[in-house]
């Protein structure tokens, strides 16, 4: 198939995941035989933190001017099997307008931020990658969320046919790797600073910090306030780009995931970070929400952590303990939560887009219908 998509950024994964999931997605499908455009606009926040600019798996079209990118936009389109917007999108609405004015034989909106979307709404705030009728005009609306979202986007948004393509990981990229002593710690983090998240990161480790100070920790990710606030022992890198995350995620015994708030309490939200640091084999020490359970097996494939109890307990588990954790976690992962396994769902559902089972799960080896 020729897919043309229009997202937010596949060029700089710096303070956004979309890139690196992208960037996996496009290539299996690439491996799998199709040809994929994407467009992203040229902003100046992601032009002066690119991390790549050609790939050998996607074309990337960098635009400055929607108005002046339109007659390629156009072009690419007559010839195009699939047009697929997606959440976040610089120019999600006049996007939606094109690929839904195309006569594709395939139409796709791709929520990769469906619980973001739905508070949003329900606030009153305007979303500017939707649009202003809803979804109803796209053949197949996808959530990187499941459970009650996909009702709320049937109801709220008009979608007329809303499946999951819950995150994923390239076993090219994330795979187990040399320790680094920059990034070598008894916890690490990855992630980019939400709001969202603040109250459970300080719960989860900050607060384990301060009263484990002969422990190490160290955190990745831009835009956080205060870093300078934290404890002694956290160390504090503001970006560590995507060829380093195996490197960063293998350094420590124990890695931890943070959901963000709109999304934990809409449950069934695994993070592309989640997947990634599984598929390194570090253990994974994660807050709670509703299907967690689908994805990995607590206790056995994943830890669990509602506070900082929680987190020194895990701390103090024996190494060996949790180097078991992790390569459960990273068979799991590469059973079922790879890119090229979404990439096969993902045209599944563009050839079938009115096929209603909504029990593909997490993994067809775990349970069925939860989802």
């Amino acid at each position: 198939m020729n897919i043309v998509i229009f997202g937010l950024s596949i060029s700089s994964a710096w303070g956004n995941g979309h890139a690196s999931l992208l960037r996996g997605l496009c290539q299996a499908l690439h491996r799998q035989g199709h040809r994929i455009h994407f467009f992203e606009r040229d902003t100046p926040y992601y032009a002066s933190h690119r991390d790549a600019r050609e790939f050998d798996y996607v074309q990337l079209h960098l635009y400055s001017d929607w108005n002046e990118e339109l007659p390629r936009i156009r072009s690419l389109l007559i010839d195009a099997d699939v047009g697929l917007v997606t959440s976040y999108c610089a120019d999600g609405r006049a996007a939606c307008e094109a690929v839904l004015s195309a006569n594709l034989p395939r139409t796709v909106f791709y929520d990769m931020d469906t619980p973001v979307t739905l508070a949003r709404l329900e606030h009153g705030e305007s979303v500017p990658y939707i649009p202003e009728n809803g979804l109803g005009g796209f053949d197949l609306v996808l959530s990187y969320t499941g459970g009650q979202v996909l009702q709320l986007l049937r109801r709220n948004l008009s979608a007329k046919r809303a499946t999951t393509l819950y995150g994923w990981v390239d076993p090219a990229v994330y795979h187990r790797a040399a320790i680094r002593a920059e990034f070598q710690a008894d916890l690490s983090y990855l992630g980019t600073y939400a709001a969202d998240r603040e109250t459970a990161l300080d719960s989860l480790l900050m607060d384990a910090a301060r009263r484990l100070q002969s422990h190490r920790f160290v955190i990745g990710g831009a835009m956080y306030p205060a870093p300078q606030s934290w404890p002694a022992n956290v160390r504090h890198y503001e970006h560590v780009a995507p060829p380093e995350h195996a490197a960063f995620y293998s350094s420590s015994p124990l890695t931890l995931n943070v959901t963000r708030g709109s999304m934990a309490a809409m449950g069934y939200c695994p993070s592309g970070r989640l997947f990634e640091a599984a598929a390194c084999g570090t253990a994974v020490l994660s807050d709670w929400w509703e299907g967690l359970e689908s994805f990995f097996q607590p206790g056995e494939e994943i830890l669990i952590a509602t506070d900082s109890a929680d987190t020194m307990t895990s701390l103090t588990q024996p190494r060996d303990s949790l180097k078991r954790v992790g390569e459960r976690a990273r068979a799991r992962t590469l059973d079922c939560h790879t890119a090229a396994i979404r990439a096969q769902r993902l045209v599944a559902l563009i050839e079938e887009p009115d096929d209603e089972r909504e029990t593909e799960g997490a993994c067809l080896s775990l349970t069925k219908g939860a989802l």
